[in-house]
């Protein structure tokens, strides 16, 4: 099972479970193919985007973990 860490780059979790990018639209980040996603951590974009990453992971995970 592919796990996501506040060190993912998101480019890396729209390659194993692209099935997550409507959670990261609902939260501002709708750039998930521009250059940023390609060397931005999942923990920077929750910063920028005012999402406390914790929470944000916990749900993350949780759907990944649904669907295997």
């Amino acid at each position: 099972m592919f796990e996501v860490t506040r060190d993912t780059i998101i480019s890396e979790v729209m390659m194993n479970v692209p099935e997550t990018a409507p959670m990261f639209q609902a939260i501002g980040m709708h750039c998930l193919g521009c250059a940023m996603a390609t060397g931005e951590s999942v923990e920077e974009a929750c910063m920028v985007h005012g999402v406390d990453p914790d929470s944000f992971l916990e749900d993350l995970n949780a759907f990944i973990a649904a669907r295997a």
